[in-house]
């Protein structure tokens, strides 16, 4: 629904959560008092069962005391049943027949025993209880059953509740009529403002430049910076789209002509060649679509800030850990070094733990032939953690430093997507760190640096 008037729509933003609030407030009160009413009778029918059970002890059970009378007679507002029977089952005094004990219950009742049940036709709470008295030389445990009907609680709560509405239904109409003043008078400069921003599309995201009040200022810079946010996110997302629908068109359309190759086979030897041919080819595919996903998701939001606390050093090496369990034997020697201490700082662990994985993979990939040992080291200093991973194969030339981090590229080519290096370096400018390609004498050295936490 639109609404053309900034009052009309504050001051429904302020009263739904307010009539949302009053009626978790109304349930609350009512859940509330239906527990009290269950402990103010409950406690009334034990009060009634303990006097009944002294006075018959005290009588031989011939009869109650004034007191008592008066307290089964009108307790909490309505009047108590009861019934007593002796340890052999004969009807001592009160009402000839109780309520039906559930078959649920105990045979011996070592507390007070409640239960909902029917008594001519109507809704009763019942309390069980049993005493060890004497009454004519009968001694044993004799049953006191007490008993009143439920309408009286739910007109006490009916009473209660009805009362706490209506002070509810006061305050909020006394609230509405406070804000619908307050935000007419108050917020009349901010319509125009309003206005400016409902006329916008989609496609106009320039930033607003017009007067505006002091309070709104701090509003409409933040709008303008995300404003500014979501073009360039959109744009990126833009030539994201275009790029990823480049890289997938051969890679698809080999996967295409795979398949068709399979239902073409001429016989089962060359269905079946061509069989692992195809899964070969979707398994790559698919290996590049991960890396598009993962590189999309590394477009996040900033973490630097908003990210949990770990420690990178632990972090490291369980990527080490798992970089070496996909190694064959004796391919690569991958050697981790790490402070004796935690190393804390504040990001993602997953989009960390990738970033890692990516460069040791690159590594493996792009370190040619000659390729032997992946240092990996991580080393703190005041403000800033620092992570090297350093490689003795072929290196990256110092000409292609910037090639090897753009997307979809390759410093010297080779297999791969392209995307390991980019995704770490945007990784990393998600976390306020850096990723560097230093100059080595030999192999590659890639630089990670993060704030500490």
């Amino acid at each position: 629904m639109k609404f053309k008037s900034l009052r009309a729509r504050l001051i429904l933003i302020i009263l739904l959560p307010l009539l949302a609030i009053s009626f978790v407030a109304g349930a609350w009160q009512f859940r509330a008092t239906t527990e009290r009413a269950e402990n103010i009778f409950d406690r009334g029918l034990l009060s009634a069962a303990l006097a009944i059970s002294r006075d018959i002890a005290v009588s031989d059970g011939d009869a109650l005391s004034p007191a008592t009378r008066r307290l089964v007679n009108d307790t909490s507002g309505g009047e108590l049943f009861y019934h007593v029977f002796a340890p052999d089952g004969v009807f001592v005094t009160g009402y000839s027949t109780p309520p039906v004990l559930p078959s649920s219950a105990p045979e011996v009742l070592a507390e007070p025993y409640y239960y909902d049940a029917q008594y001519q036709r109507e809704q009763v709470r019942v309390l069980r209880f049993q005493d060890v008295t004497t009454i004519s030389g009968v001694s044993g445990v004799f049953n006191i059953t007490v008993w009143q009907s439920a309408d009286v609680r739910r007109n006490f709560v009916r009473e209660v509740v009805t009362r706490s509405f209506a002070v509810i239904a006061l305050l909020v109409v006394c609230v509405a009529l406070v804000v619908w003043f307050g935000v007419r008078l108050g917020l009349r400069p901010l319509v125009d403002l309003e206005d400016a921003i409902a006329k916008r599309t989609p496609s106009e995201l320039e930033p607003i430049r017009r007067a505006v009040p002091v309070e709104a200022k701090g509003l409409v810079t933040t709008l303008n910076a995300l404003l500014d946010q979501v073009s360039r996110r959109i744009s990126s997302k833009d030539e994201f789209i275009s790029n990823a629908a480049h890289q997938l068109r051969n890679p698809v359309a080999g996967v295409l002509a795979l398949a068709e190759a399979v239902k073409n086979a001429p016989d089962a030897a060359s269905a079946k060649q061509r069989s692992g041919e195809l899964v070969e080819a979707a398994r790559e595919t698919s290996k590049l679509t991960n890396q598009l996903l993962s590189f999309e998701r590394a477009n996040g939001t900033d973490v630097a800030t908003k990210g949990a606390r770990l420690d990178l050093g632990a972090l490291t090496a369980n990527v080490v850990d798992t970089f070496r369990s996909g190694l064959e034997p004796a391919e690569v020697d991958v050697v981790g070094t790490f402070p004796g201490k935690p190393v804390f700082v504040h990001g993602d662990r997953l989009m960390l733990h990738e970033a890692i994985l990516n460069l040791l993979t690159n590594a493996r990939v792009h370190g040619g032939p000659d390729l032997t040992k992946i240092d990996v080291k991580l080393q703190q200093d005041d403000t800033v953690a620092r992570l090297s991973i350093k490689d003795d194969g072929r290196g990256i030339p110092s000409d292609k430093h910037v090639e090897a981090i753009s997307r979809f590229s390759q410093a010297g080519g080779g297999p791969g997507t392209g995307l390991g290096l980019p995704i770490a370096a945007k990784v990393m400018e998600n976390h306020k760190g850096t990723l560097d390609i230093a100059d080595s004498s030999n192999g590659a050295l890639i630089v990670l640096t993060l704030p500490l936490a």
